[in-house]
């Protein structure tokens, strides 16, 4: 029964297409939608259950004018029936309603709603531009992705379980009240007009202290996160001092914003009081003084005082949860601060999958400068033919990494394009784009898996043999061997940490390879891919890459000349304009800046008092 209720939604599917809404009611309508063929049935259910409730103490005020009327002789004889008919329905038609109600919140809403949430905001965020997180801390849109689900599921549950509960406990209270009398409708709409009243001015004040307080909690959290996941550098550094004096900081500030939080429900809690007394005074007075004139009966009393305290009890949870909504309301609106943002890079509607035939490379009047005006690329043509090997040099910001981004579709570019095989980059999928490319990067970060799972990322449909093939080409078959973790998982099984924290960055890079070569892709990135090893394992390293190059078009960055100086040709830019363009040797006969850069070498590098001069 309780899988039959959960299964009535799939959280998973239906996605929305396009960005999230950037309102809050217009988001929340989203979430709900699924829901929307169920909506009348939870309502009703709902109705049912709190009209039963104010129904009890209606009846209880039956009973009683019922037991003085009859005695305790004649009251079985007269009302035996009615009796027994009551308790079948307080036995059984009682618990299935409510239960039905719970399936329905519980099972079907309350359990599907927050995975909802958090599924669809991950789906959107993992579509963002790679600059979307450069921008921001992980642990900052991490938090305001796990904080989405619970905000979004407990909005929409406290909205059918206590609001519309309470909305329709109201009306059978107005109706218990006037079958007393019409006059106790009178205190009991006044009280509620104030009630809603205070409610509303303070639910106002929290949602702004909520979204305040959940700012600060992500902010708090991205700093803590930013130190973990930097816990060598900070430790090298020697600036645990300092980090925690960051972290206090947020900590400092997180807890102000919490104090007026919790202001607000101190003050919420005296106002309700007085709204309360005056809720019992208002109506059980005016209930006393029409029994003492004969209109109305003590079993009516009886029923009125109840109803009143109940309301009185009821009105702390109602407002409690109002303060809740809106407490949600902010920390939904904060999350969407990141979650409704429109990707910097999106696939143009009905994008087809990129053909690759032979893979020639083409950058055609390509310009972009990171909308600052200057840097990046400027008016760059660039043809490489099909299985070209291209060395691309530079001095820091001569735009190197910015030719390959825009390859690579991490950002679009200002003007121009890009063309592999003709077609336009930015006209067909980036997932279809990438696939055809490989790439290793100085700085190749790992997941937080197994060795397996971080090589098989590279084509997760190979092979155990195809794996293993792979690490022994990358120089890594070796040291994985000898790897275990704290669980006593060795070898390939063993976990490498987070970004491979737990591997030397010669063992990264040498995994990251094994990746890039089981990948196989027919165009091949290598970014500075060799310069975390040492020179013994480079030579035997480039060796496997001068096999794994051939038949592709390769595009290799290097400050380390000597690396590149076998390509077929070699590319010089300088402030992001393609300055020399030739073989090595051509190059060095010119005798220009690729000339200057190699003559100024010391052990393969580029000299540091050029990089120097360049950046000043």
């Amino acid at each position: 029964m309780y899988r039959f209720f959960e299964n009535l939604v799939d959280p998973f599917t239906r996605v929305p297409d396009g960005t999230p809404p950037a309102t809050l009611w217009a988001f929340l309508g989203t979430q709900i939608a699924p829901f929307r063929h169920l909506v009348v049935w939870i309502a009703l259910s709902g109705l049912i259950v709190a009209l039963m409730e104010g129904g009890l103490i209606f009846y209880g005020g039956r009973l009683i004018d019922m037991m003085n009327a009859s005695g305790a002789q004649a009251f079985w004889d007269d009302h035996w029936l009615e009796a027994v008919l009551v308790a079948l329905f307080i036995l059984v038609l009682r618990p299935v309603f409510i239960g039905l109600n719970a399936l329905f919140l519980g099972q079907t809403l309350s359990s599907n709603l927050s995975e909802q949430a958090r599924w669809r905001a991950h789906k959107h965020m993992l579509g963002q531009s790679a600059s979307f997180f450069q921008n921001d801390f992980a642990g900052r849109l991490s938090n305001r992705v796990m904080q989405m689900g619970p905000a979004v599921e407990d909005s929409i549950y406290m909205a059918f379980e206590a609001l519309w509960f309470a909305a329709a406990y109201m009306l059978g209270a107005a109706l218990i009240l006037g079958d007393v009398h019409p006059l106790l409708i009178v205190p009991l709409g006044i009280w509620l007009v104030l009630y809603l009243g205070y409610t509303w001015r303070i639910a106002i004040r929290t949602a702004d202290a909520s979204e305040r307080h959940s700012d600060a909690r992500s902010l708090a959290t991205g700093r803590v996160v930013d130190a973990y996941a930097n816990i060598e550098t900070v430790k090298l550094f020697a600036h645990g001092a300092k980090e925690e004096a960051y972290a206090l900081s947020a900590m400092k500030r997180l807890r102000l914003r919490f104090q007026r939080f919790m202001r607000l429900m101190t003050e919420m809690t005296f106002g309700l009081n007085v709204l309360n007394g005056l809720l019992i005074v208002g109506v059980v007075a005016p209930a006393v003084w029409l029994w003492t004139t004969g209109a109305a009966t003590v079993g009516q009393v009886s029923a009125a005082v109840a109803l009143t305290i109940r309301l009185n009890g009821m009105s702390g949870w109602i407002m409690w949860v109002a303060i809740r909504l809106f407490e949600h309301a902010g920390v939904i609106r904060e999350g969407l601060r990141s979650i409704a943002v429109e990707p910097g890079v999106r696939d143009v509607p009905g994008a087809p999958a990129l053909s690759l035939g032979k893979g020639e490379i083409r950058y055609e009047h390509v310009t972009h400068h990171y909308g600052r005006g200057y840097g990046g690329l400027d008016d760059v043509s660039l043809t490489i033919p099909a299985g070209q090997k291209v060395g691309l040099v530079g001095r820091s910001g001569a735009g190197k990494s910015s030719l390959v981004n825009l390859l690579l579709r991490f950002r679009d570019a200002e003007a121009g394009r890009i063309l592999i095989d003709g077609q336009d980059v930015s006209r067909v999928t980036q997932e279809s784009l990438r696939r055809q490319i490989g790439m290793v990067s100085q700085d190749s970060s790992l997941l937080h898996r197994s060795v397996r799972a971080n090589i098989l990322y590279g084509r997760p449909g190979a092979t155990e043999a195809q794996m293993v093939r792979a690490a022994e080409r990358a120089e890594a078959a070796g040291f994985i061997a000898d790897l275990r973790d704290p669980k006593g998982r060795a070898g390939y099984d063993a976990q490498v940490g987070e970004r491979g924290v737990k591997l030397s960055g010669g063992q990264r890079q040498r995994i990251a390879l094994a990746r890039v070569i089981l990948k196989d892709a027919p165009i091949l990135i290598l970014d500075e891919a060799t310069s975390a090893l040492d020179s013994e394992v480079e030579a035997s390293i480039q060796e496997a890459l001068y096999g794994v190059m051939q038949g592709k078009t390769v595009i290799a960055i290097a400050h380390r000349l000597s690396t590149i100086a076998q390509m077929d040709r070699i590319v010089v830019l300088d402030r992001g304009r393609v300055a020399e363009d030739g073989s090595h040797e051509a190059l060095l006969e010119r005798g220009g800046i690729y000339a200057e850069l190699w003559a100024r070498q010391s052990g393969g590098f580029l000299g540091t008092d050029l990089q120097q001069g360049a950046a000043e």
